[in-house]
C-alpha cells in the first residue's frame, strides 16, 4: 500500500491508465433506537414546516454513487 495525503491506495488495483480504485470501510454498530410514532395534520402549518425542513436537508446532502 502508498499512503499519499492520509489516503492509502493499493498498487495491485490500478488499472493500466494509473487509476486506482476507491474502497471505504464503513463500520455499523448495533444501536437501540427508541420508536415513537406521531402524526401531523395534513395541509397544517406543522407538515409545512416538516416538509419544508425534509426537503432543505434532503437538498443539501451530496451524492454521487456509481455502481459497477
Amino acid at each position: 500500500m502508498e499512503e499519499f495525503n492520509n489516503h492509502q491506495t493499493m498498487p495491485e488495483l490500478w488499472s493500466p491508465l494509473d487509476h486506482t480504485s476507491l474502497s471505504i470501510l464503513i463500520i455499523i454498530e448495533e444501536e437501540h433506537i427508541q420508536e415513537k410514532k406521531q402524526t401531523i395534520v395534513k395541509n397544517s402549518k406543522e407538515e409545512k414546516n416538516f416538509i419544508n425542513e425534509l426537503r432543505n436537508k434532503l437538498s443539501s446532502i451530496d451524492i454521487n454513487i456509481l455502481t459497477i
